[in-house]
């Protein structure tokens, strides 16, 4: 009866690090495309280092056609910084964040962009565990923590071996409150794993790239002017049903209507 109960819950974490595994191999890994476009990205650098950066802009994104990359999303980034076209900037930096959320230099490259853009908004406060759970899940990209399911599935492994099979009390013990912690492990990241995955598909935010936007009551040029926004700002996407208007939400819970030319999706 205490195997079949071991069969069941094996089988279902199973299933748990196989969908892991699957999440994670669906988004293309940095290294698969820096190893198949290493020369182009070196004269992008070279351009760059040379203080190039529109002929290093436009390598890099070249290259962006073939898929996404965090580097390359950053070094796109840093060549935009440099031009002064921050927007563009931010609107890398910000794609770069989505591949490597945990990656220190983007993120510090990312608040220089946004030092530098006109719109100062108060962000509503977060109950402080809901920002420290995001603080969490940002420090590991899909990829991480799908690896990190992985592995502590199979301490998982172990730990029911031992508790299984040892004959000493405090071996089962340490077993099986050690099995308890890697089960945990094991569930929070895949639930991470979800989360940055989602955010990779449904890519709800974006930049506004033109020098400023007046943000409207309804989806007209008649609608009433509520704010002007201005480039390099995020917002998230709340409506994308119309072809011509987005409907968008700031930090600080504004809402409004703008034009689909106006903003680019991260």
């Amino acid at each position: 009866m205490i195997m079949k109960k071991i069969f069941v819950i094996v089988g279902l974490i199973v299933s748990i690090s196989m969908w892991a595994t699957d999440e994670a191999s669906q988004v293309m890994s940095v290294d698969s495309i820096n190893t198949t476009s290493t020369v182009s990205k070196a004269i992008g650098d070279s351009a760059y280092l040379n203080d190039d950066y529109v002929t290093a802009a436009q390598v890099y994104e070249t290259l962006l056609t073939n898929g996404e990359a965090a580097d390359l999303y950053y070094n796109l980034g840093n060549s935009y910084y440099k031009s002064g076209e921050i927007a563009k900037a931010i609107l890398n930096y910000e794609r770069a964040l989505l591949l490597e959320p945990g990656n220190a230099d983007i993120r510090f490259n990312l608040e220089m962009a946004k030092a530098k853009t006109v719109d100062k908004i108060d962000v509503v406060p977060e109950i402080f565990f809901v920002s420290w759970i995001k603080t969490l899940i940002n420090t590991q990209s899909v990829d991480a923590w799908s690896y990190c399911g992985i592995v502590f599935f199979i301490l998982f492994i172990i730990t029911l071996y031992f508790f299984v099979f040892s004959k000493s009390v405090s071996i089962k013990k340490i077993s099986f409150f050690s099995g308890l912690l890697c089960a945990l492990i094991v569930i929070c990241a895949n639930i991470f794993a979800a989360e940055q995955k989602k955010r990779l598909l449904d890519r709800e935010n974006g930049i506004i790239m033109t020098p400023n936007v007046v943000v409207r009551s309804t989806p007209s040029e008649s609608g009433t002017n509520l704010f002007v926004l201005h480039e390099g700002r995020k917002v998230q996407i709340k409506d994308s049903s119309m072809r011509e208007w987005k409907e968008i939400r700031l930090e600080d819970g504004k809402v409004g209507w703008i034009p689909t030319t106006a903003i680019e999706i991260i």
